[in-house]
């Protein structure tokens, strides 16, 4: 049943709550991401963070108040939401030490133009000239921040745009066909599929056994698993919280509101992924990648809807302006 007008404001409020709280662990989680890749194999992520995420869904579900299946109730759209964003941690976590985060972050966040492009075609939101014109504008801004045809264009730019049509695709299907999913069902699942592509592409590189040369064209991708310290179990554990969390966040956000709406506050990760970048790896974007991204956030701004003016302020416009008509 469609939430009545009442509840709407209060539903989107939630929504854009949840996925700037989302970005945020996100964003973090992204910066710790690329700060372990020269030590950590990307599949022994997805493995060992998974490990400890799924006993803390769990842990949460069995918590909450109201009883809530494990398993989801619309099993086959939730399995395609889950390879979609699959698909897109793999392409841009391998694009994380090839990258600078700012740049990474730049090219992931077209996300919310493809996510208006998308509602347009998958669920009937009207695109309009201004939408049209957003999207135009944010390709102009991929352009500047990739540089295509420099010298500093990088093919490694192309994984993180696969990956922010990969979450475009699924944050579609999370309000179109999951939205009385439990976000935290949706958690749980994307963990299993995480640690089951972690189990199998680690197996892969077992057996297929890369020389050291081979390996060390990709050793974030092709090379083996290596003994983890303390630390690395800490920062683990922080991972694993973070990705519940964020799942979480976001998948309430879109249940919660427009994906038109909701996809324009995604752009906060920008401003996060330059914070965490200076604190972290002490980089700071180039002047091209402040534009390019200034040219992508204000494109997300022309994707809002223009505020309704409700019924009863027209009424009282209206009378106001018969009123003027009626003076001398």
């Amino acid at each position: 049943m469609a939430p009545g007008p009442a509840s709407r404001p209060d539903a989107t409020l939630v929504g854009v709550t949840m996925i700037v709280a989302s970005v945020l662990m996100i964003s973090f989680g992204d910066a710790v991401v690329k700060w372990i890749s020269a030590d950590l194999t990307l599949w022994q992520i997805f493995v060992t963070r998974s490990l400890l995420a799924i006993p803390l869904c769990l842990l949460v579900l069995g918590g909450l108040r109201q009883a809530v299946a494990i398993g989801p109730g619309n099993a086959g759209w939730v399995f395609l939401r889950c390879l979609l964003q699959m698909t897109m941690w793999i392409a841009l976590y391998v694009s994380l030490p090839l990258l600078s985060l700012p740049v990474a972050a730049a090219a992931m966040y077209t996300a919310p133009l493809f996510i208006a492009f998308f509602s347009a075609i998958l669920i009937g939101e009207p695109v309009g000239p201004r939408r049209g014109l957003a999207i135009a504008m944010g390709f102009v801004g991929v352009l500047i921040v990739v540089k295509p045809g420099s010298d500093a264009f990088s093919y490694a730019t192309l994984l993180p745009i696969l990956a922010a049509v990969c979450y475009a695709l699924a944050m579609i299907i999370t309000r179109g066909r999951c939205q009385n999913e439990s976000p935290f069902v949706l958690a749980l699942c994307l963990n299993a599929m995480l640690l089951a592509s972690g189990m199998v592409a680690s197996g892969g590189v077992a057996l297929l056994d890369f020389s050291p040369q081979t390996a060390a064209v990709s050793p974030f991708v092709l090379g083996p698993w290596v003994a983890l310290s303390g630390q690395d179990w800490a920062l683990m554990a922080v991972l694993a919280v973070l990705i519940v969390g964020a799942a979480a966040a976001a998948a309430k956000a879109y249940q919660s509101g427009p994906p038109v709406i909701v996809a324009t506050f995604d752009y906060s990760y920008l401003i996060f992924a330059i914070v965490w970048s200076a604190l972290f790896f002490s980089e700071l974007p180039d002047r091209e990648t402040l534009v390019g991204m200034a040219v992508i956030f204000a494109a997300g701004l022309l994707v809002l809807p223009k505020p309704r003016t409700r019924p009863d302020e027209a009424l009282l416009r209206g009378r106001g302006g018969e009123r003027k008509g009626m003076r001398p």
